[in-house]
């Protein structure tokens, strides 16, 4: 009995130090620093996420202008010939590098592998105390400037918000735009049913008023960004912080998610009076798809508009739905022969940025472009 009691106790003696951190008692242990450590780098990740710097330029590119409401940023080779393509950035609340997102994620790459030279993006400037009181006529004036710095004619693409200004400069100066791409871009404010519209419609004209008297004469971002959030809360508030966790070891994914969120969190304040004017006057009103809306002096028709259009509109897109898109096809002025349609699966940020739009859509919008002259 004294030997089994003694082979007992010699089993038990650990004979490296490995074989201690493999003795049952210490696996919780392990265990806890294993998550600890876990816990740790996703609370670190959570806050890059949530406060992430400003998003870069994925494409190299020079300041060709800066204007008091935008730097015109110029990519590819200004002396390729031909007529430069203009990307008309969104201006309602999120940067311009939604044109130029990432490696492979990006519009102006697209652009420039398939054969356009030159390509420039309105790079609109988070408003100041001192542009509070800029209105779309401001806007339109310097859109008007950049065109005539590249030679007074351009094709014109409109993303988003920057649709309706680019429309607006087609119908203003129709021999300035060669061809106008316009891509989930709302010109017809009444058309369709999306929560975009429904909200325009019902939420008071005061309380879009009272935001802007709260941020002194801007809209924050701040107050856009809370209200894209709140439509979509459990991906915003939970869902994303949940992925995170899940592939918080994948370090590919936390890269595209630092990405976005760069791009994403950090929005872009707005002039009141512009934000109010288009508030009322395009989505409460509908005053440029009725021909009622007055730039630059001068009442704007959408009949004035005769260039070559591509009307290009995500399926399942709730910011800006596709009858709103498709229906300029019957309010310009182009013949019906010379406009081009395409709906195509998914929602509105993956029209600029989504891969597969990018790889599959674009290549062939720009080979339109380029066809046009």
């Amino acid at each position: 009995m004294a030997t089994s009691r003694n082979a007992i106790k010699t089993s038990r003696q650990p004979t490296s130090g490995s074989d201690e951190l493999s003795l049952p008692w210490f696996w919780p242990v392990d265990a806890a620093l294993r998550l600890t450590e876990r816990n740790l780098d996703f609370l670190s990740e959570a806050v890059k996420i949530t406060r992430p710097p400003p998003p870069d330029w994925a494409t190299p590119n020079t300041v060709r202008l800066d204007l008091p409401t935008m730097s015109l940023r110029e990519f590819g080779n200004p002396d390729s010939g031909g007529i430069p393509v203009l990307i008309d950035a969104p201006y309602a609340g999120h940067g311009a590098t939604i044109a130029d997102y990432d490696k492979g994620q990006s519009l102006v790459e697209t652009m420039l592998a398939n054969g356009i030279g030159h390509v420039l993006v309105t790079d609109w400037k988070s408003a100041t105390q001192e542009m509070r009181y800029f209105s779309i006529d401001t806007y339109l004036a310097e859109l008007n400037a950049a065109i005539d710095d590249l030679g007074g004619v351009v094709h014109l693409v409109g993303l988003c918000q920057g649709g309706w200004l680019s429309a607006m400069l087609a119908s203003r100066f129709p021999g300035k735009v060669k061809s106008l791409v316009l891509a989930g871009s709302p010109i017809d404010a009444d058309a369709g049913n999306g929560p975009i519209k429904r909200m325009a419609q019902t939420l008071p004209l005061k309380s879009y008023r009272d935001m802007v008297r709260l941020g002194r004469g801007l809209m924050p971002g701040r107050f856009m960004l809370a209200g894209w959030k709140n439509m979509h809360p459990a991906e915003h508030y939970v869902d994303k912080f949940v992925r995170l966790y899940q592939n918080i070891a994948d370090k590919n994914y936390l890269d595209r998610t630092e990405t976005f969120a760069a791009w994403y969190e950090n929005p872009l304040d707005l002039p009141g009076v512009y934000y109010l004017q288009a508030i009322e006057q395009i989505f409460k009103e509908n005053r440029f798809a009725k021909g009622e809306f007055v730039g630059l002096g001068r009442r704007l028709s959408l009949k004035d508009v005769t260039c070559p259009v591509y009307l290009l509109a995500g399926a399942e897109d709730d910011i800006t739905t596709s009858e709103q898109v498709f229906a300029a096809e019957d309010l310009v002025g182009t013949p019906r022969k010379k406009i081009e349609k395409k709906l195509v699966p998914g929602g509105h940020i993956g029209l600029f940025m989504g891969r597969k739009t990018l790889s599959e859509t674009w290549p062939g919008i720009a080979r339109w472009i380029a066809a046009q002259g």
